[in-house]
């Protein structure tokens, strides 16, 4: 087995708090002191893990938690005034979902799990109690709020000037850089969202999605075996995206 797919499979056991989580550099502050890491593993839920296709939250739900990522991976929809699904987001290990619903207190989007998933639930108000106390825990959280942001940005840039070949190959790139930033392989790893999912997504059709993906691998730009993808060449996936992804 691969390793960054032997490396994907993480367990997904309750008992890991934060100081142990190995995600912890990515999900927490680096500068919080034990004691702090302490505070904010004492207000935080872990439940059960999601199973594939449960929900985490649904859209019109009251806004009352966020949410990180522990293991797994998540899709966030929005159903469109005319009842069709609309996939706003891939979530990977490490990330915060369920901030849509700081605006309005009600969650615009519902969170599904791709794949069996571990999560841990943070009271908002909680949140907010313990961030006047810890300044760094505040601007963490602001970072997040800004990166969620350049995210919308960038789907929007996406969906309205870039080709179907910049648009996967973006996602590409995407969930490279994101698995580098988890301490996985940048060149290897499993895609745990659908064909259709990507084309949702993306604004695609699902045989738009596999034709490009399929000439992408003909051209040697990546090796893909179904959900298993390698790049092959890193500066050709970059060259076909022509966008800089954060």
């Amino acid at each position: 087995m691969p390793q960054s797919i032997a490396n994907h499979q993480c367990h997904h056991n309750p008992q890991v708090n934060c100081a142990d989580c190995r995600l912890a550099s990515i999900c927490l502050p680096i500068s919080l002191h034990i004691d702090d890491i302490n505070k904010l593993d004492d207000i935080i839920q872990r439940g059960r893990p999601v199973q594939k296709t449960d929900h985490v939250y649904h859209a019109g739900e009251s806004f009352r938690s966020v949410y990180a990522l522990r293991s797994g991976a998540v899709k966030t929809v929005k159903v469109t005034h005319d009842g069709q699904e609309q996939v706003t987001g891939f979530y990977l290990p490490g990330e915060i979902i369920g901030m849509d619903g700081l605006a309005s207190n009600h969650h615009t989007n519902s969170a599904i799990a791709l794949e069996t998933s571990a999560v841990c639930e943070i009271p908002f108000t909680r949140l907010e109690e313990l961030s006047a106390q810890v300044p760094n825990l505040q601007r963490r959280f602001f970072q997040l709020m800004s990166k969620e942001i350049t995210h919308e940005q960038q789907l929007i840039t996406l969906l309205s000037k870039n080709s179907a070949d910049e648009r996967i190959s973006s996602l590409l790139l995407s969930i490279s850089t994101r698995n580098h930033n988890r301490g996985l392989s940048a060149k290897e790893f499993y895609l745990p969202m659908s064909r259709s999912d990507i084309g949702n997504y993306l604004g695609l059709t699902i045989e738009t999605v596999s034709r490009v993906l399929s000439r992408l691998h003909k051209q040697g730009v990546i090796t893909l075996d179904k959900k298993h993808v390698i790049i092959s060449d890193l500066d050709a996936l970059k060259g076909v995206a022509s966008v800089s992804i954060d």
